[in-house]
């Protein structure tokens, strides 16, 4: 198949479409293809994940078991791990996790397996396209060449492009199919037959230049927030020193209409992105024989925030209550790492309870999205625990609530008053009336 043929069936969606990874980028992008008629078939390794959409349950909070059962009965949605079906695809989309090792270094051992896995099957005109997150040149030099092992040549017997995911999960303004999608390819039929698929879903496509400048898009975009959040949480430190509220000089700062972008301090950062991806140009810039001053400053920054939200719990339980964390129950409010979702993937509420409990704190946790912790890489001992039930009545037992994730429609008002302490990292309860010092900021 011709790179034209390939046009012609994406253009009139008769297009196969494989999704190999089917997590919070993957599974919505599946579901997005088949939205627009196109026959999608998506991999994943897990068999947990392919039992549970074959009987139409969705894992993934925002997407609803209605749309996976619609899509499955149509069968404009299958699933499988059954990689040797790749070899049907007209386009397979990669989406496998690329997290950091424990030196934060990029580990592409998923990324490279998958690799392996397409090229065991990959045939002459398909195109491949990486959504997972690289540094620039993971493309041209790790992917392409395994591809490649197959004895076919990218740019001339199949087509190799780039296309970073962009999705943000429970973000009900931005969908997937709202969101411009930037694309680099290997050559410049790649590109073309990369854009052709994308125009079929999304509001628009940004071609650049190469993979390499893709690659490099994406970690920009999450550098440029890991860094502002690391500004805000010093700020937030060092103004509270002074007496000054953080949150009360971003809301006045916010209002000029140019020149200021508001960003939020937290108790630390979550989500696979932005704690990982900025890391990738680090170990890429040393292979360049540069530093990332910025990038690694930010990091520091970013992962001591949770010692501060337990130091300042420490404290306020000292000076309200003469008492220490040894001994104190703790009830911690949100364990994902955003509102609203059921993400836990680095979440810093998982870092403060491995805090809490070394500094002899008993620990529970509520929150209604995640009621079983899940396995983590970094926290698997914490597999298993459950949330509690969120009875008011209950809560005056806890020494301290500390909100961790401020998820909407919980009734803090309550938690305020049923507490003894309450510590908030979000400023969450800002507008509630308070007549005593029950709450901190931290």
């Amino acid at each position: 198949m011709n790179y034209k043929t390939l046009l012609k069936i994406i253009n009139d969606r008769t297009a196969k479409i494989g999704v190999i990874g089917l997590g919070y980028v993957g599974l919505p992008l599946a579901i997005t293809f088949a939205n627009k008629g196109f026959a999608v078939t998506g991999f994943d390794v897990d068999p947990k994940k392919i039992v549970q959409l074959m009987e139409g349950r969705s894992y993934i909070k925002h997407i609803e078991n209605d749309i996976i059962q619609q899509h499955i009965s149509s069968k404009t949605l299958t699933v499988s791990h059954d990689f040797s079906l790749l070899s049907g695809m007209s386009a397979i989309i990669v989406c496998v996790p690329t997290p950091l090792n424990h030196v934060r270094e990029p580990d592409l051992s998923y990324l490279e397996a998958t690799a392996r896995s397409i090229t065991s099957c990959l045939k002459e005109g398909q195109l491949v396209v990486l959504e997972s997150t690289t540094y620039p040149g993971c493309c041209e030099e790790v992917v392409k060449p395994v591809l490649e092992e197959s004895g076919l040549i990218s740019a001339k017997d199949f087509y190799l492009a780039y296309s970073p995911e962009r999705e943000d999960p429970g973000n009900h303004e931005f969908s997937t199919k709202d969101i411009p999608k930037v694309v680099g390819g290997d050559g410049s039929k790649a590109l073309e037959v990369a854009i052709a698929l994308y125009d079929q879903i999304v509001v628009e496509t940004v071609p650049v230049s190469s993979m390499d400048v893709a690659e490099a898009v994406k970690l920009t975009e999450n550098i440029f927030r890991a860094v502002n959040i690391a500004l805000i949480n010093e700020l937030k430190v060092i103004y509270g020193k002074m007496g000054v509220d953080i949150w009360e000089v971003i809301e006045a700062a916010k209002t000029k209409p140019f020149g200021y972008m508001p960003f939020y301090p937290g108790p630390g950062l979550g989500g696979h992105c932005i704690p990982v991806d900025p890391f990738y140009l680090t170990w890429k810039a040393k292979q360049a024989g540069e530093t990332t001053r910025f990038i690694e400053l930010a990091g520091e920054i970013n992962t001591a925030m949770p010692e501060k939200v337990v130091e300042t719990l420490s404290t306020s339980l000292k000076d309200q209550f003469n008492t220490s964390l040894d001994g104190s129950i703790i009830l911690l409010i949100g364990l994902a790492y955003k509102k609203n979702v059921d993400d836990t993937r680095e979440s810093p509420a998982l870092v403060l309870i491995d805090l809490l409990e070394d500094r002899g704190s008993k620990v529970d946790y509520f929150d209604p999205y995640v009621p079983i912790i899940p396995v983590t890489r970094k926290h698997s001992h914490l597999a298993g625990r459950e949330s509690i039930k969120w009875v008011l009545a209950n809560f005056a037992k806890y020494d301290a609530a500390l909100i961790c994730t401020d998820h909407d429609g919980l009734d803090y008002s309550g938690l305020v008053d049923h507490s003894r302490l309450v510590v908030d990292t979000r400023n969450v309860i800002s507008k509630i009336p308070l007549v005593s010092k029950k709450v901190q900021k931290a």
